[in-house]
């Protein structure tokens, strides 16, 4: 008997090998025919198969298992030209086919995006649950208060919300900023924002692909509870030089490419905002202010299974604000903070079923406050951050495939404040690897099931050991409606204090703060309207445990590590500087989308519901954070004039080197909440004391709500085609209504009386500038 299984065994062996070799494979890489550049979530299909794959990170497709014979190969991606191709799989053989994209031209001039051979349904079927993906044009179209920003543009999509004009922040799905993972061509970013508001760290001309999970996502990300924010540079021209520079009124940029022989190329961005040499020195109340940053990225193609690509990163905000420019000691403060990354990628095709991306990424955020010498307080935060990972991806068949990966992360975290009678010295080193395995099983053309499992170990004054297991699931109910789920558990090491105005500051897990901790609950809903338009919607639920927000009175909980000779404390560990507690937010969002066509954008709704829980906050009672908006609408338009007045006429036919787009942008969102005095006591230096003052004592934590929230932003683009070079100058106005949005409400004491004024957020901002591509 035992003969007989083993002899049942190789027999059943050798069917499968000669399955096997009658059947072929189909793999390579899709590059936009213009510059090389290779093309990420491009559609790769064989219709006598209703086969298919898309193109992942690196440009890179296979279709394993496809029977031997001839086929037709299509490839198609928003804004190009559909590829056809006739192929023939051999048995038992890998076929490469390198594709290269055409852009739709017409006498040099980009025309309206058209709709492609792959239905709207489809290309949501294969898109994750909660996943967005936006390209640098669509960013660019949309209005904005100085120029194209990442992080404002994403504030436009339902579930997620900024807490003020003066902020890029990103508050997604009732989560804070610092749950949210920003990548850089896989680099950890840190603060990814610049003062004020007005810009992020993320240059939108240097910017090749977004991708953006709200929630959900899958075993290859961790480490934070909210979000991820995957953001891919250009690797440069390979075909030939390309340049753009914009001017401002604010700021001027340049993005440049070129070949780097025949296997490569680089690009490369500069920033800088220039308002401290032109309106600071008009105006005294503007600070002097500015900021700069930059990048370089080279890639190398070594040969058709090897690549390598280098990134590099770094920006700095310098601000030096004078409180009264009339005064004698002209008392005030400096501040300046920045980012500098780097990376290396390493891309190796082993087999056409296995593929592979290995990096070693280094990530240095840094800020120094110094308040001057009429008070002397001083502040140094530094972050440091040197990762090695690998993500590989191995595609069994078309019904199985499998991604695993590692990571390791050597942490560098200290905080450094100097103040009259003390200081604090914190200076902790962590250790973080990671390990991966998902599962991607699709039983059937309409079922897609994946499951993965996350194993994260974090080792500070104490170590942790977490297993975060994920689950997801998709299925084609019709050939226009997708139905979609998931789940999972997320682990978050990282902790911070918010700053107004600045950079904020960093702090990890330890014997004093647990790690945190996510439940995601997420069901969606797709659906094909018209061949065109995208219709989503997705309901949530999150649970938090162990959230962290910032003590207010933390001096009086700090105890001090050692002394200085003198006898002023010095502080050395955090315990006291967090209130610990736990929190949830639920929540229902729509979008109607529409990406092809002379008139394009979205119309979103979202409700959400997110409430804190502290113990010592608001009597341990429940309440709403201060960024929790229950209702918000937004509405983006972006019309190609001439060609909506074309289709208009019925003129198709008709070219035109110049080209007139208006852009639409509008929000309503319902009042935030806030907390209101409860009481008031008065305090004077004795009795018959001319001098009174009020002190307001709260009362219930945000049990109040501010105004609700509107503004309309356009933006009016003119684009000229030339010979070799185009010109593009626009006008952009932020709050064209010019509405007071309240900001929040300052209670004061003036004779005698309450002196209760609110504070504004932007009002009408216009801007104009001017872009140039040669």
């Amino acid at each position: 008997m035992k003969y007989l299984r083993i002899l049942c065994l190789l027999i059943c062996w050798q069917c499968v090998a000669l399955f096997a070799q009658n059947n072929g494979s189909l793999s390579g890489f899709v590059y936009d025919d213009s510059n090389g550049e290779a093309l990420i979530g491009v559609n790769v299909y064989i219709p006598e198969l209703e086969r298919g794959s898309s193109t992942n990170v690196s440009g890179y497709y296979i279709i394993p298992k496809v029977p031997a014979g001839d086929y037709t190969l299509i490839c198609d991606y928003l804004g190009y030209r559909t590829y056809t191709a006739k192929i023939t799989i051999l048995p038992g053989e890998n076929t490469a086919v390198a594709v290269r994209l055409s852009v739709d031209l017409v006498q040099g001039e980009t025309v309206e995006v058209v709709a492609d051979s792959v239905r709207v349904s489809r290309k949501l079927y294969e898109k994750e649950i909660s996943k967005i993906e936006l390209s640098a044009a669509q960013i660019s179209r949309i209005p904005q208060v100085a120029e194209a920003d990442l992080l404002r543009s994403l504030q436009t999509l339902p579930g997620i919300l900024p807490v003020s004009d003066y902020s890029t922040a990103l508050y997604v799905r009732g989560g804070t900023p610092d749950q949210n993972l920003y990548l850089l061509d896989g680099t950890d970013v840190y603060n990814p924002e610049h003062a004020f508001g007005l810009f992020s760290t993320f240059n939108t001309d240097a910017i090749k692909h977004i991708e953006l999970s709200k929630g959900g996502f899958n075993a290859s990300y961790g480490g934070r509870l909210s979000s991820i924010l995957d953001v891919i540079n250009l690797d440069g021209n390979r075909e030939q030089f390309e340049g753009k520079a914009s001017i401002s009124l604010l700021s001027a940029k340049t993005t440049l490419q070129m070949p780097l022989g025949e296997s490569g190329a680089i690009s490369g961005s500069l920033r800088r905002t220039y308002f401290d040499q032109t309106v600071a020195r008009a105006i005294d109340e503007i600070p002097d202010y500015y900021f700069y940053d930059g990048n370089v990225k080279a890639f190398w193609e070594v040969n058709p299974k090897n690549k390598i690509t280098a990134s590099f990163y770094g920006g700095r905000d310098v601000l030096d604000l004078v409180f009264n420019n009339e005064a004698t000691d002209q008392a005030g403060f400096t501040l300046d903070w920045g980012n500098r990354t780097g990376s290396v990628r390493w891309t190796r095709v082993f087999n056409p079923q296995l593929f592979a991306n290995f990096w070693v990424t280094g990530s240095r955020f840094s800020s120094n406050f110094d308040l001057g010498e009429t008070i002397p307080v001083t502040e140094r935060n530094f972050v440091s951050d040197i990762t090695v990972k690998g993500n590989l991806e191995y595609h069994y068949s078309p019904k199985w495939l499998m991604k695993f990966g590692f990571e390791q992360k050597n942490l560098h975290m200290t905080y450094e404040q100097t103040f009259p009678g003390g200081s604090v010295d914190v200076d902790q080193r962590q250790t973080s690897v990671i390990g991966y395995l998902q599962n991607n099983w699709r039983p059937t053309p309409n079922w897609d099931i994946e499951g993965g499992i996350r194993y994260s170990y974090f080792s500070s004054e104490k170590d942790f050991n977490d297993i975060a297991p994920r689950f997801s699931a998709k299925y084609r109910l019709t050939e226009t409606i997708n139905l979609k789920a998931a789940s999972g558990v997320f682990y978050q090491y990282l902790h911070r204090i918010p700053q107004t105005f600045a950079s904020d500051i960093w702090t990890t897990s330890n014997q004093y703060q647990d790690q945190s901790k996510a439940t995601h609950f997420i069901l969606g809903f797709q659906k094909e309207v018209a061949n065109d338009y995208q219709f989503e919607v997705e309901g949530f639920y999150k649970e938090y445990m162990n959230i962290y927000r910032f003590n207010q009175n933390f001096i009086t909980e700090l105890q001090p590590g050692r002394r200085m000779p003198n006898g002023d404390p010095v502080y050395t560990n955090t315990l006291g500087l967090f209130h610990s507690g736990d929190g949830e937010s639920r929540g229902v969002e729509m979008m109607i989308r529409k990406d092809v066509g002379s008139v394009t954008g979205w119309l979103g709704y979202s409700y959400s519901d997110t409430e804190y829980q502290f113990e010592d906050i608001n009597n341990g009672e429940n309440f709403a954070p201060r960024h929790d908006r229950r209702s918000t609408v937004n509405m983006v338009a972006n019309i190609d004039i001439k060609n909506a007045m074309r289709a208009m006429r019925g003129d198709l036919q008709h070219q035109d080197r110049g080209r007139w787009t208006l852009g639409l942008n509008f929000v309503y969102a319902s009042g935030q909440p806030i907390t209101t005095p409860g009481s008031g006591y008065l305090i004077s230096d004795g009795p018959g004391a001319p001098d009174v003052e009020l002190e307001y004592f709260p009362g219930e934590t945000n049990a109040y709500r501010l105004p609700y929230y509107s503004r309309l932003d356009l933006s009016l683009n003119y684009r000229r085609q030339f010979t070799t070079w185009t010109m593009e100058p626009y006008l952009q106005v932020f709050n064209i209504g010019n509405r007071k949005n309240v900001w929040f409400v300052d209670y004061d004491f003036d004779n005698g009386n309450s002196d209760i004024s609110t504070v504004n957020m932007f009002p009408i901002l216009p801007t104009v500038g001017v872009n140039f591509t040669f």
